[in-house]
């Protein structure tokens, strides 16, 4: 894997830029509540408060560093017009800010990029281009679009003013739980827990005493610990995972300073734990979180964090495609154990699927699928298979469906696809 040498130079913003930055976020950024979670207080056995950056304005954070760095440009820069990439919240708050400060913008997205998004950022006046089909092709393409236009690129994390706009957000969770012990905050390129982390540190220290930092990425796109063994940035190779916010290859070399001085630790959660996690705030806090944004309550339910004390969890975003959400709903679902699907060969003759239907019902089971076939593979000509879907009410009840079937002499094959 490639290694990039960090620079020598402190990256941590001053207390002072970022109550300076406080006030100029202000005109875009509303302060977002904080709510108390009881559920996931009795899981980590103790406090826990919800920061619902998922009703910022554009649905994420991302407006705080996007809206302070386009704020500080020269007039002659701003005349130039900004141009950014993103897969979606990035986008949608580079296109924000420069509407709200009448400049031109234009953002590079990939092909495949959620339709929502791309229609927010184009509602919000920029001109949307589609590169490629992963985020490393639009950041290319964004890169020679400012070399041969002269528009100014507007990174998303790797950038003192984006660092400083972003730890604004620290500074409000600080007001309204000054008494915190812990804050877990997602993390992809590492924008939102440098600033975060730098300002709440800071604040703390004033006080003479500390806040722990803990950070979450996804275990598919997991570049700091990586980074963090090797003591220098590397980028590593990503795969598949639905918290695409967050799916970043390689930390910001500015970022990764700054968080290898002030962060705790850093964990990682799976798929299924983050779609679990989105569940849970659904059902449980009535609250539409991104994936991204959910992986701090990923970490809390998979064990991940323990100790914490009085604990904050960033809800970073809550930009989520409906179509994306039916699919995590689902995984969240098999997650949690209340969701099972069974392949069960049958002989085929009249009478075997209502039977298997009757056992499921006689086991306080609801069947919300059913697929009848005899063409599956290696059945033989006496045989059909039957893939149920059915809902449970957790471990124990499936593993109680299951028992019914074979005790009645079925044989019930549990399908992981």
């Amino acid at each position: 894997m490639p290694e990039t040498t960090a620079p020598a130079v402190r990256a941590i913003p001053p207390l002072a830029d970022i109550e300076a930055a406080r006030t100029v976020v202000a005109r875009v950024a509303q302060p977002t509540p904080m709510e108390t979670s009881r559920f996931l207080a009795e899981v980590l056995g103790s406090d826990v408060l919800l920061k619902l950056e998922n009703l910022q304005r554009t649905g994420s954070y991302k407006i705080r560093g996007a809206y302070y760095r386009m704020s500080r440009l020269s007039d002659e820069e701003k005349s130039r017009g900004v141009v950014a990439a993103s897969a979606g919240n990035h986008a949608q708050g580079v296109a924000f800010a420069a509407r709200e400060l009448g400049i031109k913008a234009t953002i590079f997205m990939p092909l495949g990029v959620a339709l929502p998004k791309l229609q927010a950022t184009r509602d919000y006046g920029a001109d949307v281009l589609l590169r490629g089909s992963t985020v490393e092709e639009p950041l290319q393409a964004a890169a020679e679009y400012a070399a041969a236009t002269g528009a100014v690129l507007i990174p998303p994390f790797d950038h003192p003013d984006v660092i400083t706009g972003q730890g604004t957000l620290g500074l409000e969770i600080f007001d309204q739980a000054p008494d915190l012990d812990t804050i877990i905050v997602p993390i992809g390129g590492g924008g939102l827990i440098s600033g975060v982390a730098s300002a709440l540190k800071q604040r703390a220290a004033l006080e003479g005493r500390s806040i722990r930092v803990i950070g979450v990425q996804a275990a598919n796109a997991a570049a700091y610990p990586v980074s963090l063994a090797n003591g220098v940035v590397t980028e590593i190779r990503t795969s598949a995972t639905i918290a695409d916010g967050i799916a970043v290859a390689k930390p910001g070399l500015l970022n990764f300073e700054i968080i290898r001085e002030l962060v705790d630790e850093v964990v990682t959660v799976s798929e299924a734990d983050i779609a679990r996690a989105i569940l849970v705030l659904l059902e449980r806090a009535k609250l539409v979180v991104e994936p991204a944004g959910a992986v701090g309550v990923a970490a809390i339910l998979a064990g991940e964090v323990t100790g914490t004390g009085k604990t904050v969890v960033i809800l970073s975003g809550g930009n989520i495609d409906p179509l994306l959400m039916q699919r995590v709903i689902s995984h969240g679902l098999a997650a949690s154990d209340r969701y099972l699907k069974l392949k069960i060969m049958l002989p085929d003759r009249p009478g075997q699927l209502a039977r298997t239907a009757e056992i499921v019902a006689e086991a306080n089971a609801n069947v919300i699928e059913v697929l009848h076939t005899r063409h599956g593979r290696g059945l033989q000509l006496s045989q059909v298979e039957l893939e149920l879907s059915v809902e449970t009410r957790g471990p124990e009840h499936r593993a109680q469906v299951v028992q019914k079937l074979r005790d009645a002499g079925y044989d019930p094959r549990l399908d992981t696809d």
